[in-house]
């Protein structure tokens, strides 16, 4: 079971990545573009995917990915039970979102510092 604790240093760790609170809700951002979004509870985390790929995710994984409200539905976002994932599963999910907001020369160094992943 992931915890916003297991993720939520990682969001000040990557290049230019910053936290906010937006109404009580804890987001991660890159400049003015959130990419990962966690609910009031934290028990949801809301994140950046590809939307030719999300129906296949949540096809895939339905107690652990679903998709966000209809009028979400024109973003690139994906809502995943933080219960459901693993620790290590969460932080890429972070990691992969983040890469869609930066340029790939800054998903490109983090690779080469971060040989074995987020972990």
């Amino acid at each position: 079971m992931a915890l916003i604790e297991d993720v939520r240093p990682l969001g000040a760790e990557l290049e230019r990545s910053y936290e906010v609170y937006v109404r009580g809700r804890l987001k991660f951002r890159v400049k003015q573009i959130v990419y990962v979004a966690f609910s009031l509870d934290e028990r949801v985390m809301g994140f950046a995917f590809p939307k030719e790929e999300r129906a296949a995710l949540v096809a895939s994984e339905p107690h652990k990915f679903q998709l966000p409200s209809e009028s979400d539905l024109r973003f690139n976002w994906v809502h995943a039970d933080l219960r459901s994932l693993d620790r290590t599963e969460a932080r890429e999910l972070v990691v992969d979102a983040w890469r869609m907001v930066v340029p790939q020369k800054v998903s490109r160094a983090y690779d080469l510092s971060h040989p074995g992943g987020p972990g």
